[in-house]
């Protein structure tokens, strides 16, 4: 369940400007090799110029108010400030996504994937009408507080399309079960992206998300 940490929308113009605060956010997260960091930067730029951009993060202040409420039996309050400022704007966790399409890198790889293990057929029930989930990452002291699921639930709302798609390690990790506890189904295993990097996983799930996580335990009688 959420901690009720609100996620904050962050505009195109927003997000550009906050990309050192994204960019160590990403560092913790990933532990990348420090001379990847310029080209994640780079290859985040140019994902924020793509049809249909969208931004949520989480900043220090709103996951301890959202933390205060969980203990509260309450709900954070917070509007959306477009820009992620506020009172404690020291950003802790921050996703995006835009519409997939043919030209963009991943999606031209996954598709190619899907269709020669599944056919055209499902490559385009799946891709033709996509919202990719390109980055979603949370501080490590943040991490397991549900988060994650609420900027994906945030990040998603109102989407006008049939799918969400996105690729993540193909391990038993935390977030390849948050993803199928949101509805996300494998797509492709053991994918190799080119590049000779570890295998991945490539997820889909129909739109809007459904949140599948534990409830709270009845009390007993």
């Amino acid at each position: 369940m959420s901690n009720g940490a609100a996620p904050r929308v962050l505009s195109q113009a927003g997000f550009l400007a906050g990309l050192d605060a994204l960019i160590a956010v990403y560092g913790l997260a990933m532990r990348p090799p420090p001379q990847q960091l310029q080209g994640r930067r780079s290859i985040m730029e140019r994902h924020a110029g793509y049809s249909a951009f969208r931004a949520v993060t989480v900043a220090r202040g709103d996951a301890q108010a959202g933390a205060r409420a969980s203990a509260e039996g309450g709900a954070a309050s917070g509007e959306d400030s477009g820009d992620g400022s506020g009172p404690d704007s020291q950003v802790v966790a921050f996703a995006y996504g835009f519409r997939g399409a043919g030209g963009q890198w991943w999606h031209d790889v996954v598709r190619s994937g899907i269709t020669a293990a599944a056919g055209d057929r499902a490559a385009a029930a799946w891709l033709a009408d996509a919202f990719e989930i390109a980055e979603v990452h949370v501080r490590p002291e943040y991490q397991h507080q549900g988060i994650g699921r609420a900027m994906l639930l945030s990040l998603t709302a109102g989407c006008p399309y049939r799918t969400a798609v996105l690729s993540t390690l193909d391990a038993a990790s935390p977030a390849r079960q948050l993803y199928g506890s949101l509805g996300f189904t494998d797509l492709l295993t053991g994918f190799s992206f080119p590049g000779n990097g570890p295998p991945y996983v490539v997820m889909g799930a129909p739109l809007p998300l459904r949140d599948r996580a534990p409830g709270p335990p009845r009390p007993s009688r």
